[in-house]
């Protein structure tokens, strides 16, 4: 079960979005593994796979070489900077798209890689981050 992912470590290669979690804790030391996000979305079956690589490390540097060495492996496209408005809000990650003046977004939990977004279409970016938090705080409220 995954305790939460660690969306603040995640990092961007290809058109992915590496996203480590503590897999277990063995003799008191966080074994990691990963799961990803792909902008081509659920026509890749990559798309929030966990770990295909089957292979775990103690540090998290060391994970993030292994789901890199592991996607260059694959056939992958090349992105067009999906992941690069990211944003870490109360360990959920947001994902902000910008396209033909409208903004909108992807939110996913910490504990879940599927996205919760409402369908809403913003007209900034700041708009949206702003809507975003309050809708969290005020689940956090109740």
């Amino acid at each position: 079960m995954i305790s939460r992912f660690l969306y603040e470590k995640s990092e961007v290669y290809q058109e992915c979005l590496i996203i480590p979690f503590v897999f277990s804790c063995v003799d008191g030391q966080n074994i990691y593994s990963y799961s990803l996000l792909l902008e081509q979305g659920y026509t890749s079956q990559l798309h929030q796979a966990e770990n295909p690589a089957k292979l775990y490390s103690n540090q998290l540097t060391n994970i993030i070489a292994i789901a890199k060495q592991h996607l260059d492996s694959q056939t992958i496209l090349e992105g067009s900077n999906y992941f690069r408005q990211r944003y870490t809000y109360n360990h959920n990650l947001i994902i902000i798209h910008q396209e033909a003046g409208k903004c909108f977004y992807d939110h996913y939990a910490p504990d879940k890689l599927i996205n919760i977004a409402a369908p809403k279409i913003f007209n900034s970016t700041s708009d949206c981050i702003n809507w975003i938090k309050l809708g969290l705080q005020s689940n956090q409220a109740n």
